[in-house]
């Protein structure tokens, strides 16, 4: 998606004119109409008021150099910046399976999690294997009808418990990336998404090693968009 979303977007100029405007609700359905997919096809952009976008990194991408990767990248996130007009860019370091790259929760060692390029061609199957959890059941509400009421609020509060801890972990070291200090931030504006990516790039990315501190923005999508969600971590 994201190099298709990219070409998509270039087609209307909007990188190189800053008047330039494209539909994202339109472009995005376009992209998901050629595969066949229709879950767009009845929502006009004037019925959308908020869009968020969750990328993956994916910097072991061979179809394109890393300068590449990293450029289109780059330029998504300043073009998605505001989720009430063209959108707000979220990016997984180095994909979406990082949420699932932890150890029993809540994960003390968390903050020292990274990743080489040339593992991430194999990451589902690292982050499989390298978690203590089997699935994704400590994350999800029970939708069974037939369980009992008992065992469903079980089920719920673990997942609630999980979601702060993941949360506390990715927001504290989403600032340890971007400061150097393991702690919450006294503003949200320090974790911007385009601030992290720098940061990612600038200590981890362009090293002799090539590597990427392994990060899940969902969580921070949370802490971004419920303010009160830290004080119960």
């Amino acid at each position: 998606m994201n190099n298709y979303l990219y070409s998509k977007l270039k087609g209307y100029d909007v990188f190189e004119n800053v008047t330039a405007s494209g539909n994202t609700v339109t472009i995005l359905n376009d992209i998901l109409q050629k595969k066949g997919d229709d879950t767009l096809a009845d929502i006009l952009e004037v019925d959308v008021s908020e869009i968020f976008l969750f990328f993956d990194y994916d910097f072991q991408e061979s179809r394109l150099t890393l300068e590449e990767n990293n450029r289109h990248i780059g330029e998504m996130l300043e073009y998605f910046d505001d989720e009430t007009e063209n959108g707000k860019l979220y990016i997984n370091y180095p994909m979406v399976e990082s949420v699932f790259y932890t150890k029993q929760l809540p994960d003390k060692d968390y903050l020292s999690y990274d990743v080489t390029r040339e593992k991430c061609h194999n990451f589902k199957a690292l982050a499989r294997d390298f978690s203590f959890y089997n699935s994704f059941e400590h994350l999800l509400i029970s939708g069974n009808k037939n369980e009992k009421e008992e065992k469903k609020l079980l089920k719920q509060q673990t997942a609630k418990e999980n979601w702060l801890h993941l949360t506390d972990m990715n927001v504290r070291k989403a600032n340890f990336i971007c400061v150097g200090v393991d702690a919450i931030p006294a503003l949200k504006e320090n974790l911007a998404q385009s601030n992290i990516y720098e940061n990612q790039l600038a200590k981890y990315v362009n090293t002799e090693s090539c590597r990427v501190s392994v990060l899940n923005s969902f969580p921070i999508f949370l802490y971004d968009y419920f303010r009160d969600i830290i004080s119960l971590c």
